[in-house]
């Protein structure tokens, strides 16, 4: 994801979070995956958030941009599945810099 696509997903993950009062606490959107660093409130389950963050990003991001939805007939934008993790075993500052990391590494790899 490079240019306006890279900064509409970003917006898309940013608002929708607002809109479940999640606290992003931090994320990077890079060239084939995105990484997020959240807050979800006890009540909500993660499968609940993700599928509902996935499947709103999707439709916001192929009404931006129909030409994904064009060549993505099946109208799935995202990859099926999603990695989760808990903080328990690591402090916050460690997410947060393996994070930043992710992203310096994507730059270096040609973004």
């Amino acid at each position: 994801m490079y240019g306006t696509i890279r900064k509409d997903v970003r917006q898309a993950i940013i608002k929708l979070c607002e809109m479940k009062n999640v606290e992003l606490i931090e994320g990077a959107v890079c060239a084939d995956h995105v990484h997020l660093f959240v807050a979800i409130p006890p009540k909500m389950s993660v499968s609940s958030f993700m599928g509902y963050l996935k499947g709103k990003s999707a439709l916001m991001l192929f009404d931006a941009h129909p030409e994904y939805k064009q060549r993505n007939r099946d109208r799935h934008f995202w990859a099926r599945g999603y990695y989760c993790e808990t903080v328990g075993n690591v402090n916050e500052e460690t997410i947060k810099n393996y994070i930043r990391e992710q992203t310096d590494s994507d730059r270096l790899s040609g973004e």
